[in-house]
Order: C-alpha cells, then structure tokens, then sequence
C-alpha cells in the first residue's frame, strides 16, 4: 500500500488531533515536516496501521538519487514504543537536512549521486500507548522468521509465552505472517537499498548500558558475520576520522542473542541478492545507553519512559545533536564506498586478524 502525502495524513477528527499532539507529537512534527520536503523528497504513506478506530499511517521519506544502484544510507527509528527517542533523533537530522538543503550547494551535489532513507516512526501505536510493543503486543525486532543459534536468554531473546510479558514474539514462517510495521520495514529496504552498490541503515533505539553502542549483526549468533573485514574497514575508517568519537563498536552478540531480528533477516535476504548485484550492504544498531541519563536523574525510574528516553529538557537537546557527526560520515562513506570496500586478500586478511582480536578472541 502506498499513498500520496496529501491523501492520507488528514486528521479530521479534532479530539484524535489533540491525543495525537499529546502523545505522539512524533507524528504530527513529521507530518509537518514532511509536506515541506514534498518538492525536496519522495514522501509515501507505506501503510495504515489501525487500532481501536483510530489509523496511524507508517510515514517514509526518500531524499536524492532515484537510481537503484546508486550508494544508500537509511535511517529507522521508533521501533519499540517505549524508546520514543528513535524517533526524536531521526526526525532531528530530517529537519537539519531539509534546512541545509535550502542553502548547501554541497548537501545538494551529494544527494545527487546518493540517497538518505527515512521510516523515522516504524511502530506509532507503541509509541501513542506508550508500551514497547506493536499495538497487537508483538516485539517488533523479534518478528522474523530467523532462529537464532542456540537459544538465547529467557525471555529477552523472544518467546511466545504470552503478550503481556515483553519481548513477545511468536515465531513466523514468512514476510506474510509478520506484522504490518515489520513488512513495511522491509519492504522499504528492499526496495530502496537492495539492489546500491553500497547501502548501510542505522536503526536507533535506547535502553541498554551506559555507553552509545553501535552494534554490527548477528543478533541470531556468536559467531562472526560474512562481511567482518568490511566492518573493521569501515570501523576503522571512522577511528581514523573521528579519533575522539564516543561509541562501542561491537557485534550485538557481544550483549545477548535474539530470535527473530529484522536486520538479520534483511541481511540475510539481501546476501542472496548480492551474487547478482555485488552490492554491499550493512544494517547497523545505534543502542543509546540510557543507562547515564538515570544516574544523573535517578528520578526517571518514577516514569515508564524514563528507563529509555532523556527527560531534562537540555540533556534532550544534547541527545538531538549528538549523532550528527556520525550520520554525516556514514553517508559519506557510501558515497565513497571505493576507498574502504576493496581491498587486496592481503589487507583482507589483517583486517579479520583485527575484527578477530577485538570482539570474537574468546571465542576463537
């Protein structure tokens, strides 16, 4: 399913408006934003999610080239409901671009030869009923059919006890038994990134640590996935241009082990389209570590999105700004994918030597 802007985004019933500017004013700050992008960005309403009469629309927002092949960098956010911060930070470096974009000759140039992806609100029911969970009490990055390895930790890998514990997540068997939000996902992926040369997506959610992790498949295993010198390339390139940069770098494993998550299931999908293309493709998880903003205001365990969300007002505006040195660079990466992607078996070599040393020694 797929609408125009202007088609679908009316909300006619002013009591529905007024909840939504309470509680998802997410939704009505990306509406807004995107009816200003339309001369700038291809904005479609991928699908309408309905709950209890009230329809929220899965909003997507493509800026740049329309070749297919051309090097893609995609950002999602709002998974999970509960992290509402996803959202904010996505629509945060929208609203930075489609500024810029009025003025930079350079943003213009780049996006002529690129394009930026944006589902900025993948699950808006979990979002407006302020749970973790779809509106059907399913964990959205645990609604695939990938199994993992060996099986993960109670509860927090997935299970199918009930849905009214979290992390609910009956297993499915295809993309027609997942979730609408999941297959919008999806299906943006596959459709805007799956046949580039070179496409890498961040996906930001919050809740785990006290540091920014930026974590690399698989969540499904332990063991090291198929482009780990292509990881440390790009890992690298980062430490070397970025030398004072903030994140922890590491395979999700690393952490803990799920079923069912959508990045592997979109990595996974797209390797078998890469023995055609030959492109490249990385789906990375910024993991906020929400875990400082509690020290520094324990307070917040009083309120049920303080445990994922910064809720003082400066340290709000802090998290907004903070990751657009690491937005700005990946882009440029894809774009300049030549530089970091090739390398002789030599280097290849070293490279998995290093990856090897830094996250899988143990296990070796």
């Amino acid at each position: 399913m797929s609408k125009s802007h202007g088609q679908s985004l009316l909300v006619t019933d002013p009591g529905f408006a007024r909840e939504l500017e309470k509680k998802l004013p997410e939704l009505v700050t990306l509406n807004r934003l995107a009816r200003a992008l339309e001369s700038k960005a291809r904005v479609r309403v991928e699908d309408i999610v309905e709950k209890d009469g009230k329809s929220f629309p899965l909003i997507s927002i493509v800026m740049g080239s329309e070749d297919p092949t051309a090097p893609v960098f995609g950002l999602f956010g709002g998974v999970h409901g509960l992290e509402r911060i996803g959202s904010d930070v996505v629509i945060s470096w929208i609203q930075t671009l489609a500024e810029t974009l009025e003025w930079d000759e350079f943003s213009r140039d780049r996006l002529k030869k690129s394009r930026l992806v944006f589902l900025p609100i993948v699950n808006p029911v979990g979002i407006f009923e302020t749970k973790r969970s779809n509106g059907n009490g399913i964990d959205l990055m645990r609604n695939s059919p990938v199994r993992a390895d060996e099986e993960p930790a109670f509860l927090l890998g997935g299970h199918s006890i009930s849905s009214r514990l979290p992390w609910y997540s009956p297993p499915v068997r295809s993309l027609e038994e997942m979730e609408i939000e999941s297959r919008v996902l999806c299906q943006v992926v596959e459709r805007e990134m799956f046949q580039s040369k070179c496409a890498v997506t961040v996906d930001v959610h919050s809740g785990f640590g006290s540091v920014d992790r930026l974590w690399f498949p698989w969540a499904k295993s332990k063991t090291p996935p198929p482009h780990l010198e292509e990881i440390t390339a790009l890992k690298q390139l980062f430490d070397r241009s970025h030398p004072h940069h903030f994140y922890q770098i590491e395979p999700q494993s690393k952490s803990y082990t799920t079923h069912g998550d959508l990045w592997d299931w979109l990595y996974e999908k797209h390797a078998k389209v890469a023995e055609t293309t030959g492109g490249f493709y990385m789906p990375y998880t910024l993991e906020l570590g929400s875990w400082i903003w509690l020290k520094k205001n324990p307070r917040q365990l009083f309120s049920s999105l303080g445990a994922f969300n910064p809720i003082q007002p400066h340290r709000m505006k802090r998290i907004l700004r903070r990751h657009l040195t690491l937005f700005d660079f990946l882009h440029r990466a894809v774009i300049s994918s030549e530089t970091w992607l090739k390398a002789d078996e030599a280097t290849r070599a070293r490279l998995r030597r290093r990856a090897m040393d830094l996250w899988y020694s143990e296990a070796s």
